[in-house]
């Protein structure tokens, strides 16, 4: 294991100048964001935007979502901007997740395309459906079976439901992705995206926006280590009510180094994840309202055809999966059980990448 060498035999030192400024920058947003929140009594959210810290792609989530430093392909848009500078010839993505049965469609599709030797786009596209939620608001009724006015309704006051005055919505999350990746040296790259949120629930609807940023830096050969700023300056999403949900930054570090043995490739990840969200018993280990949680993973791959992979997540999910790699076509699935009991079904992930090679 050696440091990366350039052409001169020489160690290249990674460019850092542009990351400390955009740092900078996202220091000075999130102050003013910070003053702003508390000036307007703007309320900041635990579980808002949810939607977006499902995951993407089969290989990760079947590695535990253990992918910050592993980053490397059409999803890195996603969970590290940085790692698009690895992409070769332009990729497509389409994953499909159902969640609890099919409660829950969540679907994913992404493309990413060099402009140059060193600068590559991308483009995400998430969208999470609910359909079927039934509304009990206006079919309450009281002990004398009177009608509830829905300002009054609540688990207190009604004693049975006037099923034929229950109706039903559904609700959207929609999310758009821009990204972009530089690479500076052999070893360096950074990146960020820019992330379009609209979100609806029955007649209401949220829209906003927010910015991650992300490095990646390889010390040594096939030792990989990343960085990804989520929420970078906070995500805001304004809703028609008048109300503003406003999410805090969120910072995934990780590690991750390929062991050749052989024809097999074995590439074990850690990731840390820290937050300010005042998330406190829901993670792993909290602080007031710092808390930090980790996830793990591990994927063997056989000649690069075959991969089987596992890991744990910070929802305290045990994953499985596995891929296959077909000329220009790579078929990834995973497998994940929310509990030990029978209560939510397991979720089932599949995704197809195209690879569109020169050959």
């Amino acid at each position: 294991m050696s440091p990366r060498k350039n052409g001169n035999g020489e160690s290249p030192a990674p460019d850092f100048s542009l990351f400390v400024s955009l740092l900078a920058l996202v220091l000075i947003c999130f102050c003013a964001q910070e003053i702003k929140a508390q000036g307007e009594g703007i309320t900041l959210a635990k579980y808002a935007n949810d939607f977006l810290e499902i995951g993407v792609g089969g290989r990760a989530l079947g590695m535990g979502s253990a992918y910050t430093a592993v980053a490397n392909d059409v999803t890195s848009g996603y969970w590290n901007p940085a790692g698009l500078s690895k992409v070769e010839f332009p990729e497509i993505i389409l994953m499909h997740d159902q969640r609890y049965g099919d409660i829950v469609n969540y679907n994913y599709g992404a493309g990413a395309i060099k402009l140059s030797n060193d600068e590559t786009v991308g483009l995400s596209v998430v969208v999470l459906s609910v359909s079927g939620v039934p509304n009990t608001q206006s079919a309450g009724l009281d002990l004398n079976n009177q009608p509830i006015p829905p300002q009054f309704a609540n688990i207190d006051s009604m004693v049975r439901l006037d099923n034929t005055k229950v109706t039903f919505f559904g609700e959207t999350d929609f999310a758009l992705v821009g990204s972009y990746a530089k690479r500076s040296s052999d070893n360096f790259a950074y990146g960020g995206s820019v992330k379009l949120i609209r979100r609806s629930i029955s007649s209401t609807s949220g829209t906003g926006i927010g910015f991650d940023v992300g490095v990646l830096y390889s010390p040594f050969t096939n030792l990989n280590l990343g960085a990804n700023l989520q929420n970078a300056t906070t995500t805001v999403v304004a809703w028609t009510t008048g109300t503003t949900e406003v999410m805090t930054p969120t910072l995934a570090t990780g590690a991750a180094y390929g062991l050749t043995m052989g024809s097999f490739v074995v590439t074990p990840a850690a990731d840390l994840l820290f937050n300010i969200d005042n998330m406190r018993s829901a993670s792993m280990v909290h602080l007031g309202p710092l808390s930090a949680d980790a996830r793990v993973g591990a994927e063997a791959s056989y000649k690069n055809v075959i991969a089987i992979r596992a890991g744990y997540n910070e929802v305290k999910q045990f994953t499985v999966g596995a891929g296959i790699h077909l000329p220009k076509l790579e078929i990834d699935y995973a497998f994940a059980k929310f509990s030990s009991s029978d209560a939510l079904p397991p979720t089932n992930r599949i995704s197809l990448k195209l690879v569109l090679e020169n050959n």
